[in-house]
């Protein structure tokens, strides 16, 4: 969907690296290895994002490490957009809203790393959560987005030791 608005598949693989979750950085030769894409055609969407002021840099040792300029007038426009790309509103609204305990829903896995995946993978933090209840809630919400759905339930403090030192990203709060 968003491949008809932005033409170039390089900068749409950076935004959702950089705009999906904010904390994620990158050097020139990781994005090579991970994108599959010449250095070349990397650098010069970095270059023109930075250029633009949505990434900002900083040298560290021989290395240029980009990451998101968060305070940027249209950051979290693009990072709201990335969410409806993605499918996150959806799941919101017909999942998260409707069952009852949860306190927090995190996204982890690729997409949380800001990398593309077919794959949402969830994680609900809160007791008492009735499994068979989210299945088939998640069945419905998967043919709606068409990305397959998984999820995992934890204690809060579980929830902190399983994901120690892995992105995550924050989509749904019970206090907010």
């Amino acid at each position: 969907m968003i491949d008809s608005l932005i033409t170039s598949k390089t900068r749409i693989k950076i935004l959702l690296r950089f705009f999906l979750n904010s904390q994620t950085t990158g050097y020139l030769r990781n994005l090579e290895n991970e994108f599959g894409e010449s250095t070349n055609s990397i650098r010069v969407e970095l270059n023109k994002l930075e250029n633009a002021g949505f990434l900002k840099s900083s040298i560290e040792g021989n290395k240029k490490l980009f990451f998101a300029n968060t305070s940027h007038p249209l950051f979290a426009d693009i990072n709201n957009i990335l969410k409806k790309v993605i499918g996150i509103d959806k799941i919101i609204e017909l999942i998260i809203s409707k069952i009852e305990n949860i306190e927090a829903t995190y996204l982890v896995g690729k997409l949380a790393e800001g990398k593309e995946s077919d794959q949402i993978e969830l994680a609900f933090i809160g007791n008492n959560i009735n499994n068979d209840y989210i299945d088939s809630l998640i069945l419905k919400a998967r043919d709606l987005i068409s990305r397959k759905i998984e999820y995992s339930v934890f204690a809060e403090q579980e929830m902190k030791t399983k994901f120690i030192n892995k992105p995550v990203l924050l989509i749904w709060d019970s206090k907010t």
